[in-house]
């Protein structure tokens, strides 16, 4: 009797086999597609926060704008020229109403312009932050001091005579790019003489805005004299120097520590400090694209102002190289000294450049809690990977949102404390084991400063981030080797 039953305990049933629905959905190829497959969700919300990030800059960008156009814009400075108008006598063929020809002869004035033999600039800089709400623009107010002579005028190259020339009448010409920045008139002082100088916009076309001054010369000797001129300008966001003299010496200092030197020429020399720097250069007339003098009026410069910023300082030179090639102007930007006044930390700039990692930082998270599912042997539901991603992108609109009231160090430490700090918590809430939040917490704490440090290093910033990837590679690669994946084919 006893045998009976112990055979047909021996006959029972075993336990049924995993259907396919439970191989499916215990399946960890299929666990990995569906976190790949989030990964990629994730793109949608981060670039939700990239137009955030762009719209905000966007008007920060207005805003400065705005800014500028009350204060000043970028200034373009140049050597003064003089101008010298000059009669002489034009023919012109015309046909009367029975087509009979007749020469017409009629007197036509023009001007004659003198560029000057030496130029000597001192120009002394403050900038400053200007700021409305939560936005701020770099402005700035400079004194300039222009000093220098003229050449004689050489009549017979130019293929005039004397008597034509009008010397009474012969005035000196400033530029000014916008004229919201003269805050004082300059003062003129030519052959000893002080001369006012009063806005003449109809009578020259060489530069935007025209200061003019009179000179009432006796002769073609008093071109010779020197000059000197003193003025006050305010402007923002750049200020540039047109050199137009034979020989031109131009010295900049300013109270920044953040000057970008681009255009056409750099410095001869330069000093850069924290809060200040000084810089110089000697330029010959080897480039310059006029001549010494010449006959009839012509835009002299066409300057394009651009909204500057670290990320496209490298690239200005080629958009304005290709714009003003569309322009009727003699000389660009590229025939310019060029010191833009950068801010120091540009928020919108560095948020965007962190936002551009999101995805990695995102994929490697996903990656390490993957492998922290496996080891621990704890299953982790995909809504609870979908939490975790959610506070990740999170992570960018409250540092967007701080960045702008309190800078972005301070934001950057807030934002990562708070998502780290969130992030490990919920891990301990899911695990119930401290040291796997910790250690989650610290995997979290490496790729943030990780992505912080490639934030500083512009210039080594490839290099480093390659080989901080290639790393975690290589560790996750080592910790799939403590995985027994051929367990999972068993199942």
């Amino acid at each position: 009797m006893e045998t009976n039953n112990q055979n047909l305990s021996t006959l029972e049933p075993n336990e049924n086999p995993p259907s396919l629905y439970d191989r499916i959905v215990n399946s960890v190829i299929l666990k990995m597609a569906v976190i790949f497959f989030l990964t990629i969700l994730m793109l949608i919300p981060l670039n939700l926060v990239n137009d955030l990030i762009q719209e905000r800059k966007f008007r920060e960008v207005r805003v400065s704008s705005d800014i500028s156009a009350k204060w000043g814009q970028s200034q373009v400075v140049s050597s003064p020229i003089i101008a010298v108008p000059f009669k002489y006598t034009e023919e012109t063929i015309e046909k009367d109403a029975k087509g009979k020809e007749s020469v017409v002869r009629s007197v036509v004035e023009d001007w004659i312009f003198i560029l000057p033999e030496k130029s000597e600039v001192k120009i002394d800089v403050t900038p400053e932050y200007l700021k409305r709400g939560i936005y701020q623009s770099v402005v700035y107010t400079s004194n300039l001091d222009v000093r220098g002579t003229f050449s004689k005028l050489d009549v017979e190259s130019l293929n005039l005579t004397k008597d034509a020339i009008n010397w009474s009448q012969a005035k000196l010409v400033v530029g000014v790019q916008d004229v919201k920045g003269v805050s004082i008139t300059p003062q003129l002082n030519f052959a000893g003489n002080t001369i006012p100088m009063k806005m003449n916009g109809k009578l020259f076309t060489l530069f935007p805005n025209n200061l003019v001054a009179d000179l009432k010369l006796t002769g073609e000797e008093g071109v010779v004299s020197s000059f000197q001129i003193s003025y006050e300008l305010k402007g923002s966001k750049s200020l540039n120097f047109l050199p137009l003299a034979n020989q031109t010496k131009l010295n900049i200092k300013g109270a920044w520590g953040n000057p970008s030197f681009n255009g056409g020429y750099l410095p001869d020399s330069r000093d850069v400090q924290d809060s200040s720097f000084t810089a110089e250069w000697n330029i010959p007339s080897f480039a310059r694209k006029l001549p010494q003098q010449w006959i009839g009026q012509s835009q002299v410069y066409d300057f394009q102002d651009l909204a500057l910023s670290e990320e496209t300082i490298d690239y200005v030179s080629e958009v304005n190289a290709s714009s003003a090639a569309q322009s009727n102007a003699v000389s660009n930007d590229l025939d310019m000294i060029q010191v833009n006044f950068l801010p120091e930390v540009n928020n919108y700039q560095k948020t965007t450049r962190v936002a551009k990692y999101g995805i990695l930082v995102i994929a490697l998270t996903f990656a390490s809690l993957f492998f922290t599912e496996i080891i621990k042997k704890q299953r982790i539901h995909l809504i609870q990977y979908i939490l975790i991603g959610a506070a990740m992108v999170l992570f960018y609109s409250l540092l967007l949102a701080f960045s702008e009231h309190f800078g972005f160090n301070i934001a950057y430490l807030v934002s990562g404390l708070a998502t780290i700090f969130l992030i490990a918590f919920f891990i301990l809430m899911i695990t119930k084991n401290r040291y796997t939040a910790f250690l989650f917490a610290g995997i979290l704490v490496l790729f943030y400063t990780f992505i912080y440090v490639l934030m500083q290093l512009r210039d080594y910033s490839l290099i480093v981030g390659t080989v901080g990837i290639f790393i975690i590679l290589a560790v996750l690669m080592r910790v799939s080797t403590k995985v027994n994946w051929s367990q999972f084919d068993r199942k």
